[in-house]
């Protein structure tokens, strides 16, 4: 490494967690052949780092040294698994520091919220800890004379975890620590955007005295180190975060081994503002929902629907806190940092296009930033018309659609119009149409005056196409657990 290398540039004190190849069995492994992708930071376009792109044999030999490792994981005391998943949780927590650089490095977002993303990730790993201790047996009353019957928990076997480049620690201390609670062993794929979380993640689960096997983590390319997975009939579940299409995919892949699945899709998720309340905090509030991760979260606000008595002012006072939104490198800590890839600055530019022919209005930004190719100026389009492809699309980016509504009833509707149902947000200061609101809209998570609403002890998800079953809490355990009925009569 020499000083013009990024990181110690970056200030990562610990450069052994910087890692390139794979960890697979407990060992550090390039491809057979040699193959490298390279990372580069989206804030400058240069080059991070060259990482093992491994081949489908290597994949598979990933999956084989999971299963291998199964049986003496799974059969070892919850407090034993328990112990290990406490010292990767200390060894993340005194590594925040590096770990939140090292993801600005490649993901670009703004340090304090990759700061703030390695402490969520760490969460996980905490309260699964916990949660290892307490899938106890179940007694259920017999239903048949002279029988005892009950139900087991058991780990469902080897698990497949495919995360994103938006969330590349936490995403996947979400799904591994609860698998690894849950007695189950993991093969793992971070996007091909941002393996280095992942891959500083292994090295600390290695330090902590994860078993060789247990925790494997696979780089390459998404198509050929995943396909092995989907088609093995040891992998018995699969979780994923991503979009709603490749999910749609690994479904279709899976369903020939019948697995487990587990997918958090995409979103769509609306902003409902009433007349009545506080406009400071409502305004406060949907630039978090909006603007957090440079509008690069599934939780994103896409639609934000104003009632029309505060509807103008709204729209000043939001354009007004948009405006002061600074645009930066994510190492100088500013609140909006550059896309991910030249395909989401694309999507910006198309949408408010769209948008803008339809007949919408710009209030501010709908143009590049001049620090750089992939920084997307913070943006305002109000009065967007129904038929504006930003009202049906996911926009992942910094450009926010607002709308005048009427009626209760319309905002509804119009909420609920999309194949997407993760999370819904309500502002509004009547006690009996919150209590409407969060019954009629179809979503899975409703956030009432506030836009925080996650955290290790929740179950996160959506409904419709934004995915099937819940990640957190102690059913994003169960999700890597099979029920076992036992009916004895003692002879």
């Amino acid at each position: 490494m020499t000083c013009s290398d990024p990181i110690p540039a970056a200030g990562i004190a610990d450069a052994t967690l910087f890692r390139t190849e794979a960890y697979i069995g407990g060992r550090w492994r390039a491809a057979e052949d040699g193959a490298t992708f390279a990372v580069t930071d989206p804030a400058n376009g240069r080059t991070v780092g060259d990482v093992s792109a491994l081949g489908h044999a290597e994949s598979a030999a990933a999956v084989d040294a999971a299963q291998a490792a199964f049986a003496d994981w799974s059969a070892r005391l919850p407090q034993e698994r328990a112990a290990i998943l406490h010292r990767w949780h200390g060894l993340i927590r005194a590594a925040r520091e590096d770990l939140a650089r090292l993801m600005v490095l490649e993901q670009g977002k703004p340090l304090s919220e990759a700061r703030g993303e390695i402490d969520y990730a760490a969460s996980f790993v905490e309260f699964y800890a916990e949660e290892a201790k307490r899938p106890n047996i179940e007694g259920v009353t017999s239903h048949l004379p002279n029988a005892e019957v009950e139900l087991w928990l058991e780990p469902v076997g080897v698990v497949a975890l495919i995360t994103p480049w938006n969330f590349p620690s936490a995403m996947l201390t979400r799904k591994a620590a609860a698998a690894l609670a849950a007695g189950c062993t993991v093969v793992a794929h971070p996007s091909q955007e941002t393996p280095f979380s992942a891959l500083a993640l292994a090295e600390l689960a290695d330090r902590a005295g994860v078993p060789p096997g247990v925790f494997n983590v696979v780089t390459g390319h998404a198509a050929t180190v995943v396909a092995p997975w989907t088609r093995s009939p040891l992998v018995r579940a699969l979780s994923f975060t991503g979009s709603t299409e490749i999910g749609r995919l690994l479904y279709r892949q899976s369903a020939d081994t019948v697995k487990k699945l587990v997918l958090e899709l995409g979103g769509h998720a609306p902003v409902l503002v009433f007349a009545g309340v506080d406009l400071d905090r409502a305004v406060s509030e949907s630039i978090k929902a909006k603007f957090a991760t440079s509008g690069q979260d599934c939780l994103g606000a896409n639609r934000i629907l104003v009632q029309r008595p505060v509807y103008a002012e709204f729209c000043r006072r939001f354009t007004a806190a948009t405006l002061a939104l600074r645009v930066g490198p994510g190492m100088q800590d500013p609140d909006i940092g550059p896309l991910m890839h030249e395909r989401a600055v694309a999507k910006q530019e198309e949408q408010v296009a769209d948008a803008l022919a339809r007949g919408a209005t710009l209030a501010c930004g709908g143009a590049r930033h001049p620090l750089g190719p992939l920084f997307y100026c913070p943006t305002v389009l109000t009065d967007v018309p129904q038929d504006a492809r930003i009202l049906t699309e996911e926009t992942f980016g910094p450009v926010a659609a607002i709308q005048p509504f009427d009626t209760e009833e319309e905002a509804v509707a119009r909420a609920n119009d999309t194949e997407y149902g993760l999370v819904a947000y309500v502002h509004s200061a009547d006690p009996r149409q919150i209590y409407r609101l969060t019954r009629a809209l179809q979503f899975g998570m409703v956030a009432v005056n506030r836009t925080k609403v996650t955290g290790a002890p929740i179950p996160f998800g959506g409904t419709k196409q934004s995915g099937l079953g819940r990640e957190g809490a102690r059913r994003g355990m169960e999700e890597f657990m099979e029920i076992k009925y036992v009916c004895r009569d003692w002879a």
